[in-house]
């Protein structure tokens, strides 16, 4: 089996080969546990985080979540002392270096405790509709699968909360750019604009890893 290639955290990658060659002691290259069966794949800047993951979730030391980071961020404050790993990544993937192993986060904690400024407006997204609806179809309660605009653009209805509902594909398609009245539809909840430092988090988030809903659905309940 070919030595795998260690992963850069900070700085410029080095460049392989000869005796010469010094391994700075943070850089950490990716194993996986016997069984798993896995490969990391490779591209023509370098490698990619293991596991295809890219974003872990940053917690306060509160363990209010805070943001979602980019893996090496992630590993940074993690090897510097600056955060704990609270969930590893389910395949149990992990880096190695000269010095330490880390398992590869899907949730960090700060040391200490950071104070946040709080933003009152959350902007209007497809992730953060999904998520304040259920992924729960407005009209019939399915799987919801597209947004509807309760009153059509057409009809001069407005991009806002309000007017914004999660909606399957069929309830959609069936409702066109008619209003409720005329086809005697009746909306299952009441659209509302959600409130809350965390949901500014949920609007960037498509799909959130099974240990990130621990802290993001206490946090918006």
């Amino acid at each position: 089996m070919p030595d795998r290639q260690p992963i850069p955290i900070g700085g410029p990658a080095q460049p392989m080969g000869g005796a010469n060659t010094v391994t700075p002691p943070t850089r950490l290259s990716s194993r996986v546990p016997r069984g798993h069966g896995r490969h990391r794949s490779r591209d023509r800047g370098g490698t990619r985080p293991p596991q295809g993951r890219s974003r872990v979730l940053l917690l306060n030391a509160t363990f209010e979540p805070l943001t979602a980071l980019p893996l090496r961020r992630a590993i940074v404050l993690v090897v510097c002392g600056k955060a704990e790993v609270v969930h590893g990544d389910p395949a149990g993937v992990l880096l190695h270096s000269a010095t330490v192993t880390v398992p590869v986060p899907s949730v960090i904690r700060l040391s200490h405790y950071v104070r946040v400024p709080y933003r009152a407006k959350v902007p209007l997204t497809r992730a953060g509709l999904m998520h304040r609806d259920g992924y729960r179809c407005a009209y019939c309660g399915s799987k919801a699968e597209t947004v509807d605009h309760v009153v059509p653009r057409s009809r001069g209805g407005q991009h806002t909360w309000q007017n914004c509902v999660a909606c399957c594909a069929r309830c959609n398609h069936r409702k066109a750019d008619r209003l409720l009245s005329e086809i005697g539809w009746t909306l299952r909840i009441e659209p509302e604009t959600p409130h809350g430092p965390y949901w500014r988090l949920l609007t960037q988030l498509n799909e959130a890893d099974p240990e990130w809903r621990l802290y993001l659905d206490s946090a918006v309940a």
